[in-house]
């Protein structure tokens, strides 16, 4: 049941299932330890997630299923701090799909995105200007991205740059698993004047291969749960601002 739960939700924290099956906080830290022995779950700082490599993400498909309504949540409340008119980055990920729908009630903004996804939401407003990215196109997410791709993106200087993130370590070090994704996501951190980044709390403590840098280069950080003690540290002394939705 812990293992369906966890599917279900991408994360899950101690505390939540010991509320759900009733049993005391040592029980399901017990079955939480098998359970990561065994390589059936990923165990973490104060909870649980997928059993995942620190070489591959999770499908896409998956993703785009997994806490979609707590990304919706996050997205809602990250655009308030949009004006219209605003110049935006948007990055590759199911995350920053949710904040492209939320934008649609905005007005004049300017995208430049590497997201086929991102692009084909926001083309429902024509005072909307969308630019893509060149680059070659990621078949299983409509990411694009490589050399070409971060050598366009640097041509801009944007409002705000709005990105996901595949994971996020206990010491604030910013994880993902494609290294060109990376550069492009770099690209957009560094010729924006605020960085916005969105991160549901199955990211915290989430393992991946690629280092895309620290929480202190982000301004915000848009969340769903109040991070773990010491990522919330690491984020204080990086004078990185935490909107938990």
């Amino acid at each position: 049941m812990i293992i369906n739960l966890i599917k279900q939700e991408g994360f899950v924290t101690t505390e939540g299932l010991v509320q759900h099956f009733r049993v005391t906080p040592q029980t399901i830290r017990r079955d939480l330890n098998e359970l990561d022995r065994q390589g059936q779950i990923s165990r973490h700082h104060g909870g649980a997630g997928l059993a995942n490599s620190s070489t591959e993400n999770t499908q896409y498909s998956e993703r785009k299923k997994q806490l979609s309504s707590e990304k919706d949540r996050i997205a809602n409340e990250l655009v308030k701090r949009i004006p219209d008119g605003s110049s935006l980055f948007i990055d590759i990920g199911t995350s920053t799909e949710s904040v492209a729908r939320a934008l649609l009630k905005h007005n004049h903004l300017k995208v430049v995105t590497n997201n086929l996804h991102v692009a084909s939401i926001l083309l429902a407003r024509d005072d909307f200007t969308v630019i893509i990215a060149g680059g070659e196109v990621r078949n299983r997410d409509g990411g694009i991205m490589g050399e070409a791709t971060r050598d366009f993106i640097s041509q801009f200087r944007m409002d705000f740059a709005i990105t996901g993130i595949s994971g996020i370590d206990l010491d604030g070090t910013l994880l993902d698993f494609d290294y060109h994704e990376v550069c492009v996501a770099q690209a957009m951190m560094a010729n924006a004047h605020k960085v916005f980044t969105i991160a549901d709390h199955s990211k915290f403590g989430r393992s991946a291969m690629i280092r895309l840098g620290h929480v202190e280069d982000i301004d915000t950080l848009f969340t769903d749960v109040q991070p773990p003690a010491p990522l919330m540290d690491q984020l204080k002394q990086g004078q990185t601002d935490v909107v938990v939705c």
